[in-house]
């Protein structure tokens, strides 16, 4: 890992020193506008493909850009979701999902995935999309892809806090596909509804 140490000393001699004064109102605020929700594929860097700076972005990053339907009890997603909305206020919620995801890909091609079980139970988050998409028969897995935005996108609106903050008109939902392969961005309709969750 010497590259890591490596990086993080150009870090400090000369992105840090440029960035001094942000550095210095993030270390007494953080009112990030927007969270962030994507996959956790190495490939898909939030604020790289935003261009924002530290600060304007809550992220989440589950493998397949998953967010499970609301449920009683408590997990990592729910939470940093009820804190983005509640505590921090943003007002934008982005899904992206992105070109050649791994966890798309295992769905839609029948992967084996006994040996990691933990992965096969997380991704049957992405039932819903899986069956939209194979309505026709063969499972593409760009079209799997959209159909998984758009999934996680009504999943997300039964989160208590999202839908009360869709009913209030406090926050919009956004969803995108990232294309790996050529860096664009395409923007997809959005139409979870902001009923309210129990």
């Amino acid at each position: 890992m010497p590259h890591f140490a490596e990086g993080i000393a150009r870090f400090q001699r000369e992105v840090f020193p440029a960035k001094a004064g942000l550095f210095a109102r993030l270390a007494t605020a953080h009112r990030p506008g927007t969270l962030f929700i994507g996959c956790s594929d190495a490939r898909v860097v939030p604020e790289l493909i935003t261009q924002t700076d530290p600060g304007e972005l809550f992220v989440i990053r589950t493998a397949g850009n998953l967010v499970p339907a609301h449920t009683p009890g408590t997990d990592g997603v729910t939470a940093a979701v009820e804190y983005a909305v509640t505590v921090l206020g943003v007002r934008d919620i982005v899904v992206c999902g992105h070109s050649a995801c791994g966890a798309m890909t295992a769905l839609a091609e029948g992967h084996d995935l006994s040996a990691a079980p933990a992965v096969a139970a997380w991704l049957r988050h992405a039932d819903a999309s899986l069956a939209r998409a194979a309505a026709g028969g063969t499972v593409d897995v760009a079209a799997l892809v959209r159909e998984n935005v758009a999934a996680q996108l009504a999943n997300l609106a039964t989160h208590p806090s999202v839908a009360r903050a869709l009913a209030a008109g406090e926050v919009r939902l956004h969803g995108w596909v990232f294309d790996i392969a050529d860096g664009t961005v395409e923007e997809l309709p959005v139409t979870a509804s902001p009923v309210l969750a129990a």
